[in-house]
């Protein structure tokens, strides 16, 4: 197969399924869900509104849902590693991730460029 259609049809795969999700909201979390998840799990490194509480961890606030649920099912799994995070990620179920994107992913951010 050449590389235009491969990549041609590796394009078409991720659209349908990026529509697909859009389609669905079924697949939308539960903010309310999320932040409890939070308060629970996240808010001692992460903080409850995104912004992280200790060196090395991430700032969440504001992110884009996909990427968060991608990043906590890489964590899960254990496709991407980092001890702690594979560890809390292990314990979410798939409606979790979903949550802790949205809540995650609704803070507003506002960025100020330096003068």
């Amino acid at each position: 197969m050449q590389p235009s259609t491969q990549r041609l049809i590796a394009t078409s795969l991720l659209l349908a399924a990026l529509s697909g999700s859009l389609l669905h909201p079924a697949l939308a979390g539960d903010i309310a869900a999320g932040r409890a998840k939070v308060q629970i799990l996240c808010q001692n490194c992460h903080g409850m509104d995104g912004v992280a509480l200790i060196p090395g961890a991430a700032n969440l606030s504001g992110q884009q849902r996909e990427y968060l649920r991608a990043q906590l099912r890489a964590y899960r799994s254990g496709n991407r590693q980092e001890a702690q995070m594979n560890v809390v990620a292990k314990t979410l179920t798939d409606a979790d991730i979903e949550n802790l994107a949205d809540w995650y992913s609704a803070i507003k951010v506002t960025v100020e460029m330096p003068k």
